[in-house]
């Protein structure tokens, strides 16, 4: 990406991140403990960041606001919507690669 211009490669970093989101709204299978233990981030890391981004510039973007938009629902509706109780092999993993977070 050397020779790309400062702006398309924003553009690039953008779609690219517009790409990851939508995946993971439809990867509704795909649980946060899942991405947590194999990635060490998970959506709540995404929407976290994305706030961090706004705070940054100034922006005004509540925690909520940025989850919805990752989630594409209210954080709540998904979480009752899909996500599953994670098993004790989930949480132990858990606890042994926890990032810092």
């Amino acid at each position: 990406m050397k020779d790309i211009d400062g702006r398309t490669q924003v553009e690039l970093e953008a779609a690219a991140f517009r790409r990851l989101v939508e995946h993971l709204r439809e990867r509704t299978d795909v649980q946060n403990i899942d991405l947590m233990n194999l990635a060490g981030f998970c959506r709540n890391c995404l929407s976290n960041w994305l706030k961090e981004a706004a705070d940054e510039r100034g922006i005004a973007l509540s925690k909520d606001e940025s989850r919805t938009h990752v989630y594409g629902m209210p954080y709540e509706e998904w979480k009752d919507r899909h996500q599953r109780e994670a098993a004790p092999s989930q949480l132990a993993d858990f606890e042994k690669s926890k990032p810092g977070h």
